[in-house]
């Protein structure tokens, strides 16, 4: 598993400087509430939470976006946003970020997705959302293959982040691997159930267990290479990276197969996760490294941000770090 060694990870973190990574998906706005839960609502058998503080955040394909920025990537986000007082804001958090909003497309009749979660301390104890679920309309989905047309020869790898909110729907999903494979750039999926089998062409797809298991509708062979091996043929990707949460990652790759340790050192909040891996595997594929060596970067990323509370990014020193003591103890 030692594919990464830390003179490697500094190579491929002085090249990201200079890669711009497209994440094209479903943007989100993360609103926190937190305070304290003394006591039952008397109206229902609810927590009552005071709150005392409350605080914004990237979500969604926006949170692949930032955890690109904060490995020192240049980033575009391609989607959707409301005309509304939340798109603002989700706009004005992507540039404050240092995230190009140039790919944003604006809809009037749809409210900006937002995911509000109320925190009793660190507990979520509810979260309510906004947004609509079903497909953009045809114009909306010409527009964004229009930006595609003009921003993939512009980026050095193509992320498609699936949340089913409506964006990643088949036009825009087919130009962007057919525009990708043109310009040969690696594309990367992190896909959801509704288009699961609609990203044939990907370089690398990174579904977790339990979407794999869903999508297939049967127990997922993460130890059997020649099963894994089947299924990547059935996706017609090049690469199959499976997540296994606690248990790591499984790369499933033509004539290879590599079983990905956890490094988590604690688990705090898991929230995030596969935000993480997804960019990290972008920026390093960008940056010139080989899937393998993808695939062990955002395993180390991850164990870094499961260690945070909420959605988190990882930034350079933290991997460098967490590598430096992988060698020390192996």
């Amino acid at each position: 598993m030692d594919r990464l060694t830390l003179a490697r990870l500094e190579e491929l973190l002085l090249r990201a400087r200079d890669v711009r990574v497209l994440v094209v998906g479903d943007i989100m706005l993360d609103v926190y509430l937190r305070g304290a839960a003394s006591r039952i609502s008397p109206e229902a058998p609810v927590p009552v939470v005071k709150v005392s503080e409350e605080w914004r955040a990237l979500g969604g394909a926006a949170n692949v976006a930032a955890n690109a920025v904060a490995l020192g990537a240049h980033c575009t986000v391609l989607g959707c946003i409301g005309m509304d007082a939340a798109g603002r804001e989700l706009r004005q958090e992507l540039e404050e970020t240092g995230i190009d909003s140039g790919g944003l497309v604006e809809v009037a009749d749809r409210p900006t997705t937002i995911k509000t979660r109320i925190m009793a301390r660190h507990q979520q104890v509810a979260r309510y959302d906004i947004e609509a679920e079903h497909e953009v309309e045809d114009e909306i989905a010409d527009a964004l293959v229009q930006k595609l047309t003009a921003l993939v020869p512009e980026a050095d790898a193509v992320v498609l982040e699936d949340y089913n909110k409506g964006v990643l729907t088949a036009p825009v999903i087919t130009a962007a691997i057919r525009l990708s494979r043109e310009a040969h750039r690696p594309i990367v999926v992190d896909p959801k159930f509704r288009s699961f089998f609609a990203y044939r062409g990907a370089t690398v797809f990174k579904p977790n267990l339990t979407e794999l298991s869903a999508a297939l509708r049967a127990d997922v062979r993460a130890d059997d290479q020649s099963w894994l091996d089947r299924i990547r043929s059935e996706l017609g990707c090049e690469h199959l990276l499976l997540t296994l949460g606690e248990d790591g990652m499984v790369l499933s790759t033509e004539g290879e197969y590599l079983r990905v340790p956890t490094v988590a050192r604690s688990v705090y909040d898991v929230s995030g996760a596969g935000d993480t891996v997804i960019a990290a595997v972008a920026v390093a594929l960008a940056a010139g490294a080989t899937v393998a060596e993808a695939a062990v970067l955002a395993n180390h990323a991850a164990g870094i941000e499961v260690g945070k509370a909420g959605v988190a990014t990882v930034s350079p020193d933290e991997l460098r770090e967490v590598v430096r003591e992988h060698f020390a103890h192996a």
